[in-house]
């Protein structure tokens, strides 16, 4: 009975019942090829809501980490071209640090000057967004001048299929690192004391500080956590989608953010798990195909994943109002 009572079992149980619906509406929905792409629209999103999840945990909320993505991906893949160099991991862990580093600068201003992590992140957005465009430059980057290492490792595939036309498909090797991502996050907040310290900071600061945990560190290992993994996230996306637009991800916080609460995480902190956030990110990304399949225009898109966050707030809302009754 405890299992039902879930919120990962609830969410799940939705999940399926969406996938009948949709499937029955428009049985192109279960064809493999669509599938496949389903689970490859997952990895970015779902790396980028692991981020996201560790901060609402902490009882904050990050919006920076689009433009961190994009910032970190960009300036990497600028550096490439400009230092010649076709690899894959460096570059990766470039972009990973600098994400990391950004996300220093959030945790900094939230814990030193005890900050509204909303008014922070808006800020550091808003500032690295700027210096991106007005510093380093606008040109799109495009698959003629896009390293080709970084974009065959992101072709990567775990399982390939041909069609009777000739034509191949796949599943992304890019799903086994979301995997391994995730389950990475799950250790650390099931394990670990700063995991611990998370959830505790997001449940009651004071009581948390009074326990004896160390929240200064707490927060920078929450921000930079989430910095690092938009970072990564950035120039990984840049790899599956052959090139890098230094406009992009605008306006993706609320996907991610959408995600991560209907996936049971409380945007008032304290609660939420990896297993909530996977079953949101896949959910929304399935919706969001599925309109896409059925011809929806992407402004009616909008307006329904603005209704997936109302609806996932108001439900988290009136969780929290009863079990605090």
């Amino acid at each position: 009975m405890a299992l039902l009572r879930r919120s990962e079992t609830v969410i799940a149980g939705i999940l399926l019942l969406a996938m009948v619906l949709i499937g029955t509406i428009n049985p192109a929905f279960w064809q493999l090829d669509n599938l496949f792409s389903l689970m490859r629209s997952n990895v970015i999103i779902g790396i980028m809501a692991m981020g996201v999840l560790l901060v609402l945990i902490s009882g904050g909320i990050d919006v920076s980490f689009p433009a961190f993505a994009v910032a970190a991906m960009y300036l990497t893949i600028k550096g490439m071209l400009a230092l010649g160099y076709n690899g894959v991991v460096l570059p990766l862990l470039a972009a990973t640090l600098m994400g990391l580093a950004f996300g220093a600068v959030n945790g900094f201003f939230v814990y030193k000057f005890r900050m509204i992590p909303l008014i922070v992140t808006l800020g550091t957005s808003a500032m690295v967004r700027g210096f991106l465009l007005g510093v380093v430059g606008t040109s799109m980057i495009n698959i003629n001048k896009m390293p080709t290492a970084l974009i065959d490792f992101a072709r990567t595939d775990v399982v390939s299929v041909t069609k009777a036309d000739g034509t191949t498909y796949g599943l992304t090797a890019m799903v086994l690192i979301y995997l391994g991502l995730a389950l990475a996050m799950h250790l650390v907040l099931r394990y670990t004391m700063i995991g611990r310290s998370a959830y505790a900071l997001g449940g009651d600061p004071e009581a948390a500080r009074r326990a004896g945990f160390d929240l200064r560190k707490t927060i920078f290992f929450i921000y930079c956590v989430a910095g690092a993994l938009a970072g990564f996230a950035g120039l990984l996306h840049s790899g599956m989608i052959w090139l890098a637009n230094p406009r992009d991800f605008v306006g993706l916080e609320l996907d991610v953010i959408a995600a991560v609460v209907l996936g049971g995480a409380s945007i008032f902190g304290g609660r939420g798990s990896v297993l909530g956030t996977m079953l949101g990110v896949f959910m929304l990304v399935m919706v969001k195909n599925s309109l896409i399949i059925m011809r929806v225009d992407t402004t009616w898109q909008l307006v329904v994943v603005g209704l997936i966050v109302i609806a996932a707030t108001a439900l988290s809302a009136w969780r929290d109002r009863r079990r605090a009754a």
